[in-house]
């Protein structure tokens, strides 16, 4: 995928742009968010989960990973100097992989946040069940694929499974 936007871009037109590409790559949006004050995120359909994990993720076995039918693919949009929640999962493990930009990502098997790592485009990152989490947006719009590897397959993770322990939006 080929984004080319700045740290000035505004982010209706960063979704745009993201919403363009998806299309192109005849991936189809079920969901599209970019009403979060931290940025946004695009839910891609289901059918196309294996698709969106070969794309983005082609070092993954699928049969590893997935529990169950889902993979739960999203494209998240961190906006400049803005964090995600401190955040844990009961019923997913996430993998990441960064797009576009430079992001933060911070983690820890404990409630205190670790260090700050600094994850370039191209780079993998996969959080485990229970293990803390939180993504950055640093100096520039950051674009980052994730699937989820959901732990229990009679309960599959959903958007209420998520503990945050801090939260800069008070949610």
């Amino acid at each position: 995928m080929n984004f080319n936007f700045s740290q000035t871009i505004d982010k209706k037109a960063v979704f745009e742009q993201i919403s363009a590409i998806l299309k192109k790559e005849n991936f189809t949006v079920v969901n599209q968010d970019e009403t979060r004050p931290w940025g946004g995120f695009f839910v891609i359909d289901e059918s196309q989960a294996c698709a969106f994990a070969s794309k983005f993720f082609p070092h993954l076995e699928m049969d590893t990973i997935r529990i169950n039918t889902k993979l739960s693919p999203k494209i998240l949009v961190v906006a400049p100097n803005k964090r995600l929640s401190w955040q844990f999962h009961f019923r997913r493990a996430e993998i990441w992989k960064i797009l576009v930009g430079v992001v933060g990502v911070k983690t820890s098997h404990t409630d205190e946040e670790g260090v700050l790592q600094e994850l370039t485009s191209g780079t993998f990152i996969q959080m485990d069940k229970g293990e803390r989490h939180r993504l950055i947006g640093l100096e520039s719009w950051g674009v980052v694929a994730e699937i989820w590897q959901h732990t229990d397959s009679e309960n599959p993770s959903d958007e209420e499974d998520i503990v945050r322990l801090q939260d800069d939006f008070g949610r």
